[in-house]
């Protein structure tokens, strides 16, 4: 977990692939009252992420997993979608690209390289307006940073390419799950970026003056 000996910080729950039984089916009011954002990753039900928005009255932001299919007939309620798009909150700029690889030609939310790269140019109007972007928030990680060499858990190249680019503080992703490899990777570096597989659940600190 990130943290900050100052007070004035923005304590970020980034959670994605696995519903935790701790924060769901044993949730403490407790455990949950200092967090002020709650990001999600990608490939967890529309249920869960309402439960959040419901009871914890903070933001609940969310990418697509290549598995959220179902969010085009029932999206998380009380949730806002940040695919391609910037959202702003308390000053820090929160980007959105969510699905994976693509590894079943035309499937929802799967991309290849070249797909997510037109996703990325069409976004150059609010990547100028913003002057870039703090958070990037995705489900697949970036390519060759602890992502796996199967093509369904491969990343993407064009995340380093934002990252080389924008220099933001935090990359949040998931779809690498801890159970996959012996060498899962919580917490990375790229460029000055600090990047966070944030399976399961984790609370990143974010200094409200940066």
């Amino acid at each position: 977990m990130e943290t900050d000996t100052g007070a004035d910080v923005l304590r970020i729950m980034i959670l994605t692939d696995h519903e935790s039984r701790l924060l769901y089916d044993y949730y403490e009011p407790e455990r949950m009252k200092d967090i002020d954002l709650i990001i999600s990753c990608g490939d967890l039900s529309p249920e869960y992420l309402t439960f959040f928005a419901t009871l914890c009255h903070v933001p609940v932001l969310y990418v697509r997993g290549n598995h959220d299919g179902k969010y085009d007939e029932k999206p998380p309620e009380g949730c806002i979608c940040i695919e391609d798009d910037i959202y702003v909150h308390e000053g820090i700029r929160i980007l959105g690209l969510g699905g994976s690889m693509e590894y079943i030609p035309g499937a929802r939310n799967q991309y290849t390289e070249q797909k997510m790269r037109s996703r990325v140019r069409r976004l150059w109007f609010k990547l100028w307006r913003h002057r870039g972007f703090d958070i990037l928030v995705a489900h697949a990680p970036a390519r060759a940073v602890n992502d796996l060499e199967d093509l369904p858990h491969r990343g993407f190249s064009v995340f380093r390419t934002l990252m080389e680019k924008y220099r933001p503080k935090f990359f949040f992703h998931g779809h690498v799950h801890a159970n996959y490899s012996r060498n899962f990777k919580r917490q990375d570096t790229f460029c000055s970026t600090t990047v966070i597989n944030a399976y399961d659940f984790y609370v990143v600190e974010y200094p409200r003056d940066v």
